[in-house]
């Protein structure tokens, strides 16, 4: 008879008034290993990808890595000890959209500039990496962490080197607008003579709005259809609208198109 069990008959039989206590009844050695196991490597790996964003300073450092790595791992582990592989996958799924509202946490507005979608990303791939650990997946997890730090990492020149890259005008997409400022008088005149150089230069306007800036001062911004222009041309088409009689100030604005 094995230790194990007569530790159980001995419980069962002499605490508690008869009545088992439940650890004993639930507790599995081989299956504690494998916990074991599946939290270590994710407790491992998470370190991995945390020490890299805390390198870099981010919101999310090694901590909350780890505890992310080690939570999926966790409750996956769990699902597949309670219930099997198809309670594991609804955990994941579940799992998934947690990590989701998590990684929004992270993510912040500044002005036009939007930060921590990487890190968001790195949190995310984290909770794969536990999700992997606890399904018993090592090979996976370890696989998924190397991938995770080469794009964090072994990628980082390359990004660097296209944001060298001088950007074509005429390649990029983007939100064109053509700005006049005229006295509210000669208004009229100035908006017709915009939408026609426009069409004249082939950069139709697809909308034509003007806003009162006070002072007798109406600000007139025309929205191109085009999302590539060459610069040069846009140049001189400002140009010449500047010496429109009326318009006090010609420019133009682009954004980039997502």
């Amino acid at each position: 008879m094995s230790l194990l069990r007569i530790m159980r008959q001995a419980i069962a039989g002499g605490l508690g008034g008869g009545r088992p206590v439940r650890f004993i009844q639930t507790f599995e050695l081989y299956s504690f290993l494998d916990s074991v196991v599946s939290l270590g490597v994710a407790f491992v790996l998470g370190v991995l990808i945390g020490a890299e964003r805390q390198y870099r300073q981010r919101t999310a450092g090694l901590r909350t890595t780890v505890l992310v790595a080690v939570g999926s791992a966790a409750f996956v582990d769990l699902a597949m000890a309670m219930g099997g592989t198809s309670d594991a996958i609804r955990v994941i799924a579940n799992v998934i959209t947690g990590i989701g509202f998590l990684g929004a946490g992270v993510i912040m507005k500044e002005g036009l500039n939007v930060r921590g979608l990487n890190t968001a990303a790195t949190l995310w791939c984290a909770s794969a990496v536990g999700a992997c650990a606890g399904a018993d997946m090592v090979a996976e997890a370890v696989l998924v962490t190397v991938l995770v730090l080469a794009g964090n990492t072994l990628l980082r020149p390359l990004v660097n080197a296209i944001n060298r890259i001088p950007l074509d005008e005429k390649a990029l997409e983007a939100t064109y607008e053509v700005v006049l400022t005229s006295s509210g008088a000669a208004l009229p005149t100035v908006r017709d003579a915009l939408v026609e150089h426009l069409d004249n230069a082939k950069y139709p306007a697809s909308d034509v709005r003007t806003v009162e800036r006070g002072d007798d001062t109406v600000e007139i911004t025309a929205v191109l259809i085009s999302t590539a222009v060459d610069r040069r041309e846009l140049d001189q088409v400002v140009d010449r609208l500047g010496r429109i009689p009326g318009v006090k100030h010609a420019t133009w604005e682009s954004s980039t198109a997502d």
